[in-house]
């Protein structure tokens, strides 16, 4: 019960409503947090309060989506752009009082690039060839070749305390005790975990005034509150100040008073994804044939009441580096698809080959009533295809879909970005984490290339480069992208100050307010 839980967490009697002490903020999350421990977590909301709570990164991007400084108050490139050095500020402490040093970034950066850790964005820093430490406010880190820009990935990878971690073996470091009880330097300070039930926070007031000060809230509340219903009844008796809204709640939330309702991009894109190492899905005109097929337009209106938007691609438009380009559904260009494969309608309006009927199973981890897989099913059948919906717990999930060689027709799944587009090589190159490509195992030479050629681009190349990469995917068709999510969240309007934007749902925490309701 989420009153009860969230008496414990207040120290009121757990028969009664939770009495909320000044300067609490309850922020439901529809899961535990994974993990404290940014090397291997790869939860967003997880990743989120590492970033912009408990610890600090080097930088951090601004409203224009542009690094700033933030730990590491400046920095500087040598001549041939493969050396940089920044200087990191004075002052800065880990919750423990111990300095915050240079000695902490190498550690940082060492170990996230050790693919023994299991970083997800580790190919990200494989241009390092050394991080050196000239003094406890320097870092200089050498590159193996000419880097075209700052590295993204330093927006987004936070400083961990090396004097608590560099005993942990890097194997090992997914299991270490820190993940659950962790030292930061952040803004906010951990106080608190019950699995399965709450984070908790607190305020550091040690923050400098540098890098943003201390936060105005006293006490930040992580609640683990999974079910859709339980979120909205919190959020109207105000026993949530933050909880995720499911669309089709969206209008009866907007009714309360109490309660403001916030849409915004994320970036979380949702795709169908093809086993292209079997028939019929190693066919490409096949692949193409599905994604012509799917009414996107109506998946958005009917699944998530309009809260998203038909994807064309893995880039959500609101990227500057997305590659401009409208949905395709198109029966008849599916029908021509599928005919020239050679899978002729019968009769009875089932396609089939050589005897054999056009047919697949289709995996998600779902929400019980897979209206999306549903909506998918329908499409599919009107152009003769059969589609079976096999709904699996999330362990089970993943294994289907990082098994080698790969043991599933078809996935529906969410697939997670960052601002730096690094997510599509991760879902190309990783074998660790898993994504829309890697989970598809899906590979070509003029990728490996288009790739190779992204990540060394000039930061004025680099969105055509990334969108030849896209170029190539609408070609080929490894997945049929179907909607770019929105966030949906209801927030108390006790809470002031709050914006969301593609950076994340707490960006702006240190900056909110609670006013007496």
């Amino acid at each position: 019960m989420l009153a009860t839980a969230l008496a414990a967490a207040f120290a009121a009697a757990a028969c009664t409503a939770p009495a909320r002490p000044p300067g609490v903020l309850v922020f439901a999350s529809g899961a535990d947090l994974e993990s404290a421990n940014p090397l291997v977590t790869v939860h967003g909301l997880s990743r989120q309060i590492q970033r912009f709570a408990l610890f600090t990164t080097l930088a951090r991007y601004d409203s224009t989506l542009t690094p700033a400084p933030y730990l590491a108050r400046e920095w500087k490139w040598s001549s041939d752009r493969t050396r940089l050095t920044l200087t990191i500020a004075a002052g800065v402490t880990w919750h423990d009082s111990v300095p915050t040093t240079s000695k902490d970034v190498a550690f940082t950066l060492i170990a996230a690039r050790d693919p023994r850790t299991g970083y997800a964005r580790s190919a990200d820093l494989a241009a390092i060839d050394t991080v050196t430490t000239p003094d406890d406010s320097t870092v200089v880190i050498e590159f193996a070749y000419p880097q075209p820009s700052f590295p993204l990935v330093l927006c987004e990878l936070p400083i961990l305390p090396a004097h608590l971690l560099k005993t942990v073996p890097r194997g090992e470091m997914r299991h270490a005790a820190f993940n659950s009880a962790p030292i930061g330097n952040g803004p906010f300070k951990f106080a608190e975990r019950i699995p399965g039930q709450r984070w908790s926070f607190t305020r550091n007031a040690a923050f400098p005034a540098e890098l943003g000060g201390p936060p105005s809230i006293e006490k930040l509340v992580i609640a683990v509150v999974d079910e859709p219903t339980t979120k909205l009844a919190g959020l109207t008796s105000g026993d949530l100040d933050f909880a995720g809204i499911a669309p089709t709640m969206a209008a009866l939330a907007a009714r309360d008073p109490t309660v403001r309702v916030m849409d915004y991009p994320i970036l979380l894109s949702s795709a169908l994804i093809f086993n292209s190492h079997q028939p019929p899905f190693d066919d490409a005109r096949v692949r193409l044939a599905v994604n012509a097929s799917l009414d996107r337009d109506r998946i958005v209106r009917a699944a998530l009441a309009g809260y998203g938007k038909p994807a064309a691609g893995p880039v959500p438009p609101e990227s500057p580096r997305a590659l401009a380009a409208a949905p395709i559904h198109d029966t008849r260009l599916a029908d021509s698809l599928l005919d020239a494969a050679g899978w002729k309608r019968g009769t009875d309006g089932r396609r089939s080959r050589d005897g054999k009927p056009l047919k697949a199973e289709v995996l998600t981890v779902g929400s019980g009533d897979n209206a999306v897989e549903q909506l998918i099913q329908a499409d599919l059948a009107e152009r003769g295809m059969a589609i079976e919906i096999r709904q699996l717990e999330m362990g089970a999930f993943l294994t289907r879909a990082r098994s080698r060689p790969k043991a599933f027709d078809l996935l529906v799944t969410g697939i997670p970005g960052d601002l730096s587009l690094s997510y599509l090589g991760a879902m190309y190159e990783s074998r660790q984490r898993g994504g829309a490509l890697d989970y598809g195992d899906f590979h070509t030479p003029e990728l490996d290339s288009l790739f190779a050629r992204a990540r060394r681009s000039r930061e004025a190349d680099a969105p055509a480069a990334w969108r030849a990469i896209q170029a190539v995917l609408a070609h080929e068709a490894p997945a049929a992208w179907l909607y770019h999510s929105r966030g949906l969240q209801g927030v108390s309007r006790r809470v002031q100050n709050v914006t969301f934007d593609l950076r994340g749902e707490l960006e702006s925490v240190v900056r909110w307010r609670l006013v007496p309701k």
